[in-house]
């Protein structure tokens, strides 16, 4: 069974602050300062992680993935074209020998998603993100590095992505339909308008479902962490307010 990180912290964050508000006995204002502290960490990161997904009305900047998912989509088609859609990539599969040209290309391709390098579509992600209002508050809990942890997983979905779309009957066919050409600068045209159709069908909601899973799973985290510094936040309040020095 899947826990969901986000939910044990509300909860245990919650807990605190029931327990400080019942109890009587000496430790209830450092449970209550912990609690209350931990809650609104939880709260604050876990708002954050749904504007970068959900147009939130009156909060401005909310929605940025979808905001900006036309700079994703043409960060996503340089790497498809760059790294194996190229004259002479296709040159390549074309000069084997293989009798069977569209089932060649196929296979190549979607081996060779395998070691596609993504860094510059998810680059194109964070500073989207980081350029947006949502930056300043990403910036609290670690900005840039907390979004880099996400780049492999982003790497394998969009890996997923791109092997469906290759070994789909679609593509099959138009690979089949070109098989006949001779010249791989003609090939290469055809498949880049072909991925350009296929990108042009993207609506904002597609390119945010690509990563919302991946990074709602792995920013989690970030709620946890937000409830653990806001809990120590408070234990640390209610002490010194118990030296006297509030």
């Amino acid at each position: 069974m899947k826990v969901d990180k986000a939910l044990v912290s509300h909860l245990l964050a919650a807990l605190f602050v029931v327990i400080g508000l019942a109890g009587s006995h000496a430790a209830a204002p450092y449970f209550l300062n912990a609690g209350l502290f931990a809650l609104s960490g939880t709260i604050t990161n876990a708002l954050a992680i749904h504007m970068l997904f959900e147009r939130v009305p009156g909060l401005y900047g909310s929605g940025v993935v979808v905001i900006y998912f036309e700079e994703i989509k043409i960060a996503i088609r340089e790497v498809i074209m760059e790294q194996f859609f190229s004259g002479q990539a296709l040159a390549g599969v074309m000069s084997s020998g293989d009798s069977g040209l569209a089932a060649s290309l196929s296979q190549r391709l979607t081996s060779v998603v395998d070691d596609m390098n993504f860094d510059k579509a998810f680059d194109s992600l964070t500073d989207a993100i980081m350029t947006s209002s949502m930056g300043s508050m990403l910036g609290l809990v670690g900005g840039v590095k907390a979004l880099d942890s996400l780049r492999e997983p982003f790497a394998e979905r969009m890996r997923s992505y791109l092997k469906t779309y290759l070994t789909s009957e679609e593509f099959q066919a138009l690979l089949k339909k070109q098989a006949e050409l001779d010249d791989p600068n003609a090939l290469s045209e055809m498949v880049e308008r072909l991925v350009d159709a296929r990108l042009a069908e993207l609506t904002p909601q597609q390119v945010k479902s690509i990563v919302q899973t991946m990074m709602r799973r792995h920013l989690g985290w970030l709620v946890v962490w937000g409830g653990v510094f806001g809990g120590l936040l408070g234990l640390l309040v209610a002490a010194l307010r118990d030296s006297f020095l509030f």
